[in-house]
This record gives structure tokens, C-alpha cells and sequence, in this order.
């Protein structure tokens, strides 16, 4: 049996519905929440879910209030549904320090290091307690799951695809963290989590993953703005690229000119990354 979800709020929105629930959770060793928008057709049936993982500073609000996507998933018949970035409120010393690490920059791994261990397994929470949740609670077709996400959350959503190879049905990511173990905001949360050995670092790294998949994942869309400030320094796309290709798994990198890091880069191509899920979630 899984934890009681208590709602928040609830709007009307493209025939269906968005809401924000808490919960107490286990992996999180706290209250967590996340919101969801739950398409018309879940009126008369289940219907597939896609999770969002967002990026550092956002919250389970920031996708649904920003990134266009509740009218697209009603026309298509799926589910959104979209975590927190951490725990909030865990009481550890540090944890607001710095917008990069901490709260809001949970980075989707399991912590191993103390006193993070005990609190940032965010991992564990989107591939395991939080889809319990979802399945014991609301209409969703748990065999069909897809998973995207945005900077923090794209490389949360390639990492979570990778090792689960057969879990997800589709993937796709928008500016992801691609290589952490090479730009600073891999390494900084990757030391502060997970310790000093960098070894360690690899099982939580996509490009450093895919060379050992064994199994390729469905095709990976990622779409990355020509004029994103983080591109060079901190996602490094085309290290991921090269990964995919000496692994041969399908990859689609588009290089979308002139766009930034920002949610106007991300609405303007959230409806092909839903029809890009759509398609393998519905066939």
C-alpha cells in the first residue's frame, strides 16, 4: 500500500484537469509533491503518463504553468505528470545555500554521501514511489510510460532511461545536462552527493552510460537552442552525441537556431517532443 495523496489545488484546463498533491515520502524522508495534468479521454478510460523532470530552481508548477503543454496531451490522450526537483524542508544545514546544490538541485540521483543520503534519493522517488503512486491513485496505464525533461531534469530523464533500458516506451530531453562528470554543475552536485570517487559518477552520467547500454533505447529526441548561454560550459550536447554514436543508439540532436535556455525555447517545441511521445505511448 502505497502513502495518501492529499490534494492542493485543482483547475479546469483543455477539458481535463491539472492538479498539485503531497505526500509523505519514504524516499525522500519528507513531504514531497508533484502536479498533474490528467487528459478528457481519463474520463472513460486509463490512459499513458509521460513524466517531466524539470530543471534546477523549478518546482512540480513550473512545467505545467510554463511549458505549453496541457492542450497538445488533451488532443493526444496522455497524462503529464511532474515532480519536485527535491526536498524541501529536510532541515540540513546548507540546503538553500546556493541555487546549483541543495534544494531545488536535486540532480535525480540517490544520494550516497551524509547528510544528503538520507533525504535527496530522487532517483528512487521518480522510477519507483512516485509511479506507485500514480498507478494506486489516479487513471494511468503504468505499461506505457514515457519520460522528457529540461536541463537538470533532461539529463534526469536520460539517466533514468538508460538505467532502466525496456522501462520507458519514449524518451526525449530539452538542453540537457549531457556529460556532468565534465561541467561544474555535474561536478559539484556529483561530489556533494555521491563523494569523491568519480567512478561512482559514472552509473549517474547519460554519456558515460550509453556506452554501456546493452539494449538501445527507443530513438532520443533532444532539441538544444543555438544561443543558450549554458551550452559550451555546462551541457556539452555533443559529447552525448558521439557517446550515441559509438554505441549505436538512435539519436535526433536538433540545433535550434537563435534559442536560449529559457521556457520559450522549450514551448516552442513541447508540442513535437508530446507527438514524438504520443507516438510510441499510443501505438
Amino acid at each position: 500500500m502505497t502513502a495518501a495523496l492529499t490534494r492542493v489545488s485543482e483547475h479546469r484546463s483543455f477539458g481535463g484537469s491539472v492538479a498539485t498533491y503531497r505526500h509523505a515520502s519514504e524516499a525522500c524522508g519528507g513531504e514531497m509533491r508533484f502536479g498533474v495534468f490528467v487528459p478528457p479521454q481519463a474520463a472513460t478510460r486509463k490512459v499513458p503518463v509521460l513524466y517531466y523532470l524539470a530543471g534546477l530552481e523549478c518546482t512540480e508548477e513550473t512545467f505545467l504553468i510554463k511549458g505549453g503543454a496541457q492542450r497538445v496531451a488533451a488532443e493526444l490522450g496522455v497524462m503529464l505528470v511532474a515532480p519536485d526537483t527535491s526536498p524541501r524542508g529536510a532541515g540540513i544545514p546548507g540546503e538553500t545555500a546556493s541555487w546549483d546544490f541543495g534544494v531545488g538541485a536535486g540532480f535525480y540521483v540517490d544520494a550516497t554521501q551524509a547528510p544528503w543520503s538520507s533525504h535527496y534519493r530522487m532517483y528512487s522517488y521518480v522510477t519507483r514511489e512516485l509511479p506507485a503512486l500514480v498507478a494506486e491513485h489516479l487513471p494511468a496505464l503504468t505499461n506505457r510510460e514515457g519520460i522528457f525533461g529540461h536541463s537538470m531534469g533532461g539529463h534526469g530523464a536520460l539517466i533514468c532511461a538508460l538505467k532502466q533500458p525496456g522501462r520507458y516506451r519514449s524518451v526525449s530531453a530539452f538542453a540537457p545536462i549531457c556529460a556532468p562528470m565534465q561541467v561544474p554543475w555535474g561536478q559539484k552536485a556529483f561530489g556533494g552527493y555521491l563523494g569523491p570517487d568519480q567512478q561512482a559518477w559514472r552509473a549517474w552520467d547519460a554519456s558515460e552510460l550509453v556506452r554501456t547500454l546493452r539494449q538501445p533505447l527507443p530513438p532520443l529526441l533532444v532539441d538544444q537552442g543555438t544561443q543558450d548561454k549554458f551550452l559550451t560550459e555546462q551541457l556539452r550536447p555533443e559529447l552525448f552525441q558521439q557517446a550515441c554514436a559509438a554505441a549505436g543508439q538512435p539519436l535526433t540532436l536538433r540545433k535550434q537556431e537563435g534559442y536560449n535556455h529559457g521556457y520559450y525555447f522549450v514551448s516552442t517545441f513541447m508540442e513535437d517532443h508530446l507527438r514524438h511521445h504520443a507516438q510510441a505511448l499510443n501505438a
